[in-house]
């Protein structure tokens, strides 16, 4: 009887444990500003497709002809290939335009949102149920 009892404590604290990552997934509002929405144009430069989110790079020209380089956060790679985008998708070099949100900390950094390709596509690329305005898995 006491080997059960140790046996059942080990696997609950197994489970436990292995839960805690799941928690710890960040939510939108703890990095970005749901007021101050964002939309980029310009060329993709990087392209991270990565787990727990996939991240892109867009060099923006600024009005005074100078350019910035923005970090894009999405999704997962997997949650994107749901939706139909591709890795092969983001050839370096492409213009492009993203929709999101500024990060909190003033760096080049945004919560995309949505992305238009060059063909025309526009495709939600956020991720689900993290509080995100437009967020699907809010409803």
């Amino acid at each position: 009887m006491k080997k059960l009892l140790i046996g059942a404590v080990l696997a609950l604290g197994i489970v436990t444990l292995s839960a805690v990552p799941a928690f710890a997934h960040h939510s939108f509002a703890a990095e970005y500003d749901a007021s101050k929405p964002i939309t980029l144009h310009g060329k993709l430069t990087k392209l991270s497709w990565v787990n727990p989110h996939g991240w892109i790079y867009v060099e923006v020209q600024n009005p005074d002809k100078t350019s910035t380089n923005w970090a894009v956060e999405f999704g997962g790679p997997n949650a994107l290939l749901r939706r139909g985008l591709r890795e092969t998708d983001f050839p370096l070099g492409i213009e492009l335009t993203v929709n999101g949100y500024l990060a909190k900390n003033g760096a080049k950094i945004i919560n995309g949102t949505s992305v238009k390709l060059p063909d025309g596509r526009s495709l939600f690329t956020g991720s689900l149920g993290t509080g995100a305005p437009g967020d699907p898995g809010n409803q």
